[in-house]
């Protein structure tokens, strides 16, 4: 992690090259916990995912967490899992226990703008892509949905009005 400052700061640079590799660096220093068998554990809990097996992924993230709970991206994986079997309210949570453990963790500030946008409450999906934003501003969805929420806000106060 001594490493996340340099790449974050990468993510900014004037070459797009330059930010894809830093962005794909911090995915890959955030997914190694420094322990292989977690390590191990975590990428099965990703495949189980991936299948959609996903009270399977939430059990092996969960295993993870319980065996290292200072993991941050123990609690992202298992907030995804959660969100996509559509336990938003769990996933919320997990995503506080990733923040706490790193602030700029931009997929867990996109994740709670995904969440929010689900629960309808716009203003709060809005406000986490932009935090998303301000850490790495190379996410074109997130862009796109700010673009939307932007302008679905807009209509909605203008039939008020």
């Amino acid at each position: 992690m001594a490493d996340q400052p340099l790449l974050i700061g990468g993510l900014r640079d004037a070459d797009p090259f330059v930010r894809r590799v830093a962005e794909q660096a911090l995915w890959r220093l955030w997914s190694r916990s420094g322990d292989d068998v977690i390590d191990r554990l975590l990428v099965a809990g990703i495949e189980q995912m991936q299948a959609a097996r996903f009270d399977e992924a939430i059990a092996t993230f969960s295993e993870v967490i319980r065996r290292k709970p200072t993991f941050a991206e123990g609690w992202n994986k298992r907030a995804t899992a959660r969100y996509l079997a559509g336990d938003f309210e769990r996933s919320l949570r997990d995503c506080d226990e990733v923040l706490k453990r790193n602030p700029q963790h931009f997929g867990a500030l996109s994740g709670y703008g995904q969440i929010y946008f689900q629960l309808e409450q716009l203003e709060k999906a809005l406000a986490y892509w932009r935090r998303a934003l301000e850490v790495n501003p190379n996410m074109p969805g997130v862009e796109q949905n700010v673009e939307a929420v932007e302008e679905l806000l807009r209509e909605k106060k203008g039939r008020s009005t």
